[in-house]
């Protein structure tokens, strides 16, 4: 999921850090000083789950469970995610720093809409429900992330639209993964904690 450095063209990476630095701009005007341990948690739950990878291509396909920081952070996923891809970049040299906003966009943004999309109806389900809405959140996110991959790629010259279409189906059974890892920790959140998952359109402190 990560595109490494030197894969894409200047008009996409370019393109990609504009949009990355409105997204993390409007999360960062988005979290209450309380909420801050929540995005660190989940900044560091992605750092964690996305060092795992197989190489795809100049991409690579792991866990990312944006689709679970999504529902939790809303806006927010956004710098948290910055924030997990620059350390994975300077540590590890994992992505890269000049696809930097690209990684973000390709990450962030799915997450963002799987919240917009479930959040609603999660605040209303209970029982199986809640399982299916983790399920549609985390495959969901997976799938638009792998798309955009793929886009990125394509956009970045026709000899990598091959790799644009194995990055998308080397994800599939990634999309299963993450869809029941994120209906279990949902169900789990909802039961303990569910403020955590209350759909609003900014992070405030919660008692």
């Amino acid at each position: 999921m990560h595109i490494v450095d030197g894969a894409l063209s200047s008009e996409v990476v370019v393109t990609g850090a504009v949009l990355a630095v409105a997204g993390i701009g409007y999360g960062l005007r988005k979290i209450d000083i309380d909420a801050m341990p929540r995005v660190a948690m989940m900044s560091a739950v992605f750092f964690v789950a996305s060092l795992l990878h197989v190489p795809v291509g100049p991409s690579s396909a792991h866990l990312i469970v944006n689709g679970l920081a999504g529902l939790m952070l809303g806006w927010a996923v956004f710098p948290a995610i910055f924030i997990g891809l620059l350390l994975q970049a300077v540590f590890f040299g994992f992505g890269g720093i000049t696809v930097l906003g690209v990684n973000t966009i390709n990450i962030a943004l799915p997450a963002v809409l799987m919240w917009w999309l479930v959040s609603p109806f999660l605040a209303r389900a209970e029982g199986k429900s809640i399982l299916l809405a983790g399920f549609v959140a985390g495959s969901g996110a997976i799938a638009l992330s792998s798309i955009m991959v793929g886009l990125s790629l394509a956009a970045s010259g026709q000899e990598f639209v091959p790799t644009a279409k194995l990055v998308v189906m080397s994800h599939i059974p990634v999309m299963v993964v993450e869809g029941i890892l994120t209906a279990a920790a949902v169900h789990l959140v909802k039961k303990v904690r569910p403020v955590m998952l209350a759909p609003a359109g900014s992070l405030r402190s919660v008692g």
